[in-house]
């Protein structure tokens, strides 16, 4: 029985082994006939690094295994690049090695990298390099102290603070990537770039140093002994200084002169700006300023045009004027002189307008030589009830503020007084003088008609006159009339108000376009001209100078 129990075991035993050594065999086998992973990289001689030349070679098994040491003179070549230094241990296992002392890596005649220490990877192709690293790309140098170089992706890493210098510029950054075949470098943060004529500070910067063309991608600024420029986008050519700016770019010059607009192009050597799209140009010194759609402006000859919806506004005296038209040019006569002066050209469908007095013409033209606006083809202005014009409107001014006031032929005054009663009075000439900015004096001259409402002390209109005369001064207080005088003297005809003829309630070239006038400041774009037939034909006479006889009075 015992023995029958011993022969079982024994053959379930031998059954169990050899089951367990097919099982075994099945498994080698199947492991032997697992198809090879394609995408497994497999090491050639061409991948692998080489060794071109070492004074002493040794290895220690034991010690170091798998490790090969280089000492002297050691030189070492891996895909066409050369590596050469004092001393290096060897992995041919990990195909790696690191490198001491004076280390130097060469690829052609373009590629040179500097450095106390390199660590390398042959199968990654992957480069770190520390202590005292500069990588020289032919007109390009790259210092820092850490430095990763990925020669699969061609791109070399910084991380610790670094340098890049070519034929112009010096840039600085905490970290960046430079990649040497196509020259493009990113900076990232407290960048900073010093070319000789302007230093860049940004926090983030991509520079091309074949072409010295740097990407803005970030708040920046660009200071120069001339200007300053801020912007969030855009680019900058270091070699032709020239900008293209985007995202409401501001650039603001040495005479506090300021341009702003969704996009600015800068030529920094021909000192000129073209500004696009929501443009504003301003004056902080003259205090005024400029907007329209499109402005150019030439910051060495002091010349600025704004076009398309242009607006040029003064603030100097407190109250803003504002003019409007087409186009706007501001030209500077022998700029940074004694002699300078500048000359203001509004084209096409120009209004005017402050709160104390409005303006509409075709075109406009103010010198600052003689302190003279002039107002061209069919001007006219309006001062609260006021209105004038003529074939031209002469406005002299004293410190931005009205010194006197002359309108050149076919000359007509209109106040208005209710819907049906006017004062008019029209000649060859109107001269109005202004005294503290109100009107204290008019001068009316040549073939003078008058319709006008004297009133009683209670203002209650007492008839109408209508008088004609040569010569007409009129004398104003506190925006009244004093006195009028005629010259020769004129008795006129008063009419009771009850017994006005309806034919000699306007003179023959009255006109009142009140219907035109600008309401405010934005009503300016909203041009208005008037009706057909309404519009004044110019006669070509020569304003009229002043008599010399004496003044008699009324």
């Amino acid at each position: 029985m015992l023995k029958n129990n011993i022969r079982r075991y024994s053959i379930s035993r031998h059954r169990i082994l050899l089951m367990g050594v097919l099982c075994l065999f099945g498994v080698c086998l199947i492991a032997g006939n697992k198809p090879a992973n394609k995408n497994k990289k497999q090491k050639t001689k061409k991948d692998m690094v080489y060794i071109l030349n070492s004074d002493e070679t040794m290895g220690n098994q034991l010690l170091r295994p798998d490790i090969t040491v280089l000492q002297g003179n050691v030189k070492l070549r891996h895909k066409g690049m050369y590596m050469y230094c004092d001393s290096a241990f060897l992995n041919e296992k990990t195909n790696s090695f690191e490198a001491f002392g004076k280390v130097h890596m060469e690829q052609g005649d373009t590629l040179f990298v500097y450095g106390n220490y390199l660590k390398y990877d042959g199968f990654k192709e992957l480069a770190n390099l520390r202590e005292n690293v500069k990588l020289v790309n032919r007109g390009t140098t790259l210092l820092t102290d850490s430095l990763d170089y990925d020669r699969v992706l061609d791109k070399a890493y910084y991380f610790e603070g670094g340098t890049m210098l070519d034929k112009e510029n010096v840039l600085t950054s905490d970290w960046g990537e430079y990649s040497p075949s196509t020259k493009n470098a990113v900076f990232n943060f407290d960048v900073k770039l010093v070319n000789p004529r302007f230093t860049l500070k940004t926090d983030t910067l991509k520079y091309n140093s074949a072409t010295g063309i740097a990407h803005i991608v970030g708040p920046s600024k660009i200071d120069s002994d001339k200007n300053h420029i801020v912007s969030k986008r855009g680019y900058y050519n270091t070699r032709a200084d020239q900008a293209q700016l985007v995202d409401r770019s501001v650039l603001t010059n040495e005479d506090g002169k300021r341009l702003i607009g969704d996009s600015i192009y800068y030529d920094r050597k021909k000192g000129y700006g073209e500004a696009f799209n929501n443009v504003f140009m301003s004056d902080s010194v003259n205090k005024n300023f400029l907007k329209g759609d499109y402005c150019f402006y030439d910051e060495i000859k002091g010349n600025a045009v704004a076009t398309k919806r242009a607006l040029a506004v003064d603030y100097s005296q407190g109250d803003s004027l504002f003019v409007h038209g087409d186009t706007l040019k501001l030209n500077t006569f022998n700029i940074k002189t004694d002699s300078m002066y500048r000359e203001v050209r509004a084209f096409n469908k120009v209004r005017i307008f402050r709160k104390d007095i409005q303006g509409v013409c075709d075109s406009l033209f103010f010198t600052s030589k003689d302190s003279c606006l002039t107002m061209y083809k069919d001007p006219i202005l309006w001062n609260e009830n006021n209105q004038l014009l003529g074939e031209e409107i002469r406005i002299y001014m004293n410190d931005s503020t009205i010194d006197w006031a002359h309108i050149v032929n076919q000359a007509l005054s209109v106040e208005k007084k209710d819907s049906i009663h006017y004062n008019q009075v029209t000649g060859k000439d109107i001269k109005a003088y202004f005294l503290n900015g109100e009107l204290h004096k008019v001068d009316v001259i040549g073939n003078v008609r008058l319709v006008y409402y004297p009133e009683e002390k209670d203002s209650t209109m007492m008839g109408m006159n209508v008088s004609e005369t040569s010569l007409l001064n009129i004398y104003l207080k506190k925006k009244k009339m004093e006195k009028m005088v005629m010259s020769p003297k004129s008795n006129g005809t008063l009419y009771p108000m009850l017994m006005i003829p309806q034919d000699k309630m306007r003179l023959t070239n009255f006109g009142w376009f009140d219907f035109i006038r600008p309401l405010n400041k934005d009503d300016i774009y909203e041009w208005r001209g008037k009706k057909a037939g309404q519009e004044l034909k110019k006669k070509g006479r020569k304003s009229i100078p002043l008599p010399n006889h004496g003044i008699v009075k009324q």
